[in-house]
């Protein structure tokens, strides 16, 4: 039986899958499968793949479905305790399946793993060591640009960046899928959220290592697409995982996180992207999707309550 699906998303990333598929046809354990999906490319990668790599399955959709759609068609297709999301600008070391599978067999309770990401252009740098949220509605990852060396232990984590993740299948059928009105941005930490609110954990797994270039697919690590869809996102983010009076505890600090995320996209050029982005969450916030509050979960709220408010000191510090 295999142990895991590995789910690809792909848009025009002729230029890293064979790195990306040769680190994969060459892990220490080979119990998995991998799906690409392929979301309207037009360079030739989805033909590409088919035609060197007959072992990967191939989906493909006509235009761009968004990261969500595209994961989460992976998913309905796996049939395996775990599913592994991997972005295709990615080359993961030989023990990368090996050690994620692993660290899902011993803790039973954990929602998703997240691997060592390190920079392709410098490895002895980190680029995401497990993402954290905070009270100030920032989420980010732990360690970026600081020295990989200083971040080799196991630690728990608010969530798992989705570029080199693992994720029990089961729970899936339990919180839903990654939320397609995402599109794209900050749906991993929504589906941890979500997942902690059930009572999952999830986990940083620093002996699963993934080299990792970045914005592969949107080209830049601030363009105006990142920018309106990740200023949408964190507002409707908020809306659904939180309840009212949670809302409410949080506003003083929201208030000031986004005032000091608003200026700081002014400096760059950005003010009317971040504005804009706000506006379209705060109107998506109308529709459908705010997690129901059950009495059995009341403790893992407080639980996250307090880890936001912990992070806000984590960020400072960089831990």
């Amino acid at each position: 039986m295999q142990i895991a699906t590995v789910v690809i998303p792909n848009l025009n990333g002729m230029r890293y899958l064979k790195r990306c598929l040769d680190s994969l046809m060459s892990q220490s354990r080979q119990d998995f499968s991998v799906i690409l999906i392929d979301n309207g490319s037009a360079d030739g990668s989805a033909d590409y793949v088919e035609s060197h790599y007959p072992e990967v399955t191939v989906i493909r959709y006509e235009t761009n479905t968004g990261f969500c759609h595209a994961v989460n068609e992976g998913i309905r297709m796996a049939d395996t305790p775990y599913v592994i999301l991997l972005n295709n600008d990615t080359v993961c070391e030989a023990s990368f399946v090996e050690k994620l599978a692993a660290a899902m067999e011993k803790e039973k309770n954990c929602f998703a793993c997240a691997s060592r990401m390190v920079r392709m252009d410098d490895p002895e740098k980190m680029d995401d060591g497990g993402d954290y949220y905070c009270a100030l509605g920032w989420a980010y990852a732990r360690g970026k640009g600081r020295p990989a060396a200083r971040y080799g232990k196991k630690r728990e984590i608010f969530s798992a960046c989705a570029g080199a993740a693992i994720y029990r299948r089961a729970v899936f059928d339990e919180i839903g899928l990654f939320d397609e009105k995402h599109f794209a941005y900050l749906e991993d930490v929504d589906i941890a959220w979500r997942a902690r609110i059930a009572g999952y954990r999830n986990f940083y797994i620093p002996e699963a290592v993934v080299r990792h270039v970045g914005s592969a697919a949107s080209g830049s690590v601030y363009n105006e697409f990142k920018i309106r869809h990740s200023s949408r996102n964190s507002i409707y983010m908020i809306y659904k995982n939180m309840p009212w009076p949670q809302i409410i505890l949080n506003l003083p600090f929201l208030v000031v996180g986004f005032l000091i995320k608003m200026i700081f996209f002014a400096q760059k050029g950005y003010f009317k992207e971040y504005a804009a982005g706000l506006g379209k969450g705060i109107r998506l916030c109308g529709c459908s999707g705010k997690v129901k509050v059950q009495r059995k979960n009341l403790v893992n709220y407080f639980r996250i309550q307090w880890e936001l408010w912990v992070n806000v000191v984590r960020r400072i510090a960089d831990f």
